[in-house]
């Protein structure tokens, strides 16, 4: 989307982000409060290769999505990158903002040398499903989970 800033979050982001993942229907049941979520970013911030970014728009977050770049021993040492958690804010939603940041998440894992970028999502988010594959990606295998607890 035109005027969109795609950036790494920083603290002072991080109730606007957790308001958004709410708008967006992707928080979880055990929600951070914002200082538990500012912590849980410090935290973060010690991977090597962990990024949580947003798309600024008129002052605001209208999107956001997390990154992880990792290093594989298959592969030949290859990197891969996994994105988590995309949301966009439901008024922003069809204006580009969801696609701006996918096609942000895929130049960093290019300029990272990664061999593939994967993301999962829920099998009723039929539309989720249809935008990633006009954007580029491909249907692959299947996922899988376990819940721990």
């Amino acid at each position: 989307m035109e005027g969109a800033l795609i950036r790494e979050a920083r603290e002072d982001d991080i109730a606007q982000i957790l308001a958004l993942y709410r708008e967006a229907g992707i928080e979880s049941e055990e929600s951070f409060t914002v200082e538990e979520a500012r912590a849980q970013l410090a935290v973060f911030r010690q991977y090597p290769r962990y990024f949580l970014f947003v798309a600024e728009l008129e002052g605001g977050i209208a999107g956001t999505y997390e990154l992880l770049i990792m290093d594989n021993l298959a592969k030949h040492g290859r990197r891969s990158g996994i994105v988590e958690n995309v949301a966009v804010s439901p008024r922003y939603q069809g204006q580009g903002i969801g696609r701006a940041m996918m096609l942000h998440a895929m130049k960093q894992c290019k300029d990272a040398g990664c061999y593939k970028l994967t993301l999962s999502s829920n099998l009723n988010r039929t539309g989720a499903h249809a935008f990633y594959e006009a954007i580029g990606f491909q249907r692959h295998g299947y996922s899988f989970r376990v819940v721990i607890e």
